[in-house]
């Protein structure tokens, strides 16, 4: 592996920014990290650092702040716990326990002053070095059967840009995204982006192309972060500067992936779950339980049984 050619970089880091306060699910997030709600029986988080394993990234960093030692606890071993649940012969309880402190190495950095998810990403400089790495951003859950970040780390490593998870939402939407302009390729999934604005009106989105929380990105994203201006919310904006790799890139400024390569977009059509919103984090657990081997034929049942007399009620 070089640095000259990120081309033949093979990706093993994945950055998972939580420092976030979570203040839409208060009071829930006074004391408990937003990351730490339970989507049915695990953590949100832990869904992120699986599909980050999942896809062969097996180096995890995330980005912490106050209130965020939970995350760390969960993720390390509990010796007492594991000892109790020995002792009760609970063997498969006892597995549940130790799969979160066996899945991957995990580090963890503080963010002292939050000022966006740009500054979150730069703040993983040190540990991810000259290499390409993913985000993923804990707010968005991709069902494990629609492999979405491996297809990005396929088309990062054949690129040697920046590349980031496209999903088309209602035009009426756009403003909640980042929204990105595109220009076809050869294959029916991915998308050369040409720019990037910020939570657009939808008079004025470039399409409707709407960022996700999945990036696999370009060491040189860390140079262009240090000199970004605070942009929409007067926070560094991740998407101010994956538009500046982009503009690099048309311009040509230098050869052979000098100034961080071309910028491509994953079309993703899977299953995702939003677990940033509330209504969206309970039909996250409806679904996810309603499909569970162990949780969903009773559980489906008993819904099917609950809609019918709400139903009647109205």
């Amino acid at each position: 592996m070089t640095e000259s050619n990120p081309r033949i970089s093979r990706i093993t880091k994945a950055v998972i920014p939580a420092a976030g306060l979570g203040t839409r699910f208060l009071p829930a997030t006074k004391a408990t990290p937003k990351e730490m709600l339970p989507v049915v029986d695990k953590p949100a988080i832990q869904y992120v650092v699986e599909e980050a394993v999942s896809a062969g990234l097996d180096d995890v960093l995330m980005i912490t702040g106050r209130n965020k030692r939970p995350l760390e606890d969960h993720f390390d071993r509990n010796y007492e716990l594991e000892s109790a649940l020995q002792r009760k012969g609970d063997a498969g309880r006892l597995a549940k326990v130790q799969e979160s402190s066996d899945l991957a190495t995990i580090h963890y950095v503080r963010q002292g002053d939050p000022r966006g998810l740009g500054h979150a990403v730069l703040c993983a400089a040190p540990h991810v070095g000259a290499e390409p790495f993913a985000v993923l951003l804990g707010d968005d859950l991709i069902d494990p059967r629609d492999p979405l970040l491996a297809r990005m780390v396929q088309v990062q490593e054949r690129t040697g840009g920046s590349v980031v998870a496209l999903m088309e939402v209602a035009p009426e939407q756009i403003h909640l995204y980042g929204c990105a302009a595109v220009k076809p390729t050869e294959e029916d999934d991915v998308v050369e982006v040409t720019g990037l604005v910020e939570k657009p009106e939808p008079a004025e989105a470039p399409s409707n192309y709407a960022i996700i929380g999945r990036y696999v990105l370009n060491p040189r994203i860390f140079d262009i972060l240090r000199t970004t201006e605070p942009g929409r919310g007067g926070e560094i904006q991740l998407t101010d500067a994956l538009q500046q790799l982009a503009e690099n890139h048309t311009a040509a400024t230098t050869a052979e992936g000098g100034a961080g390569g071309p910028v491509h977009g994953v079309v993703f059509r899977g299953r995702r779950y939003d677990t940033g919103d509330r209504g969206d984090y309970l039909r996250a657990i409806v679904r996810l339980a309603c499909e569970r081997e162990d949780l969903g034929p009773d559980f489906r049942a008993w819904l099917r049984h609950y809609v019918t007399e709400e139903m009647q009620r109205t």
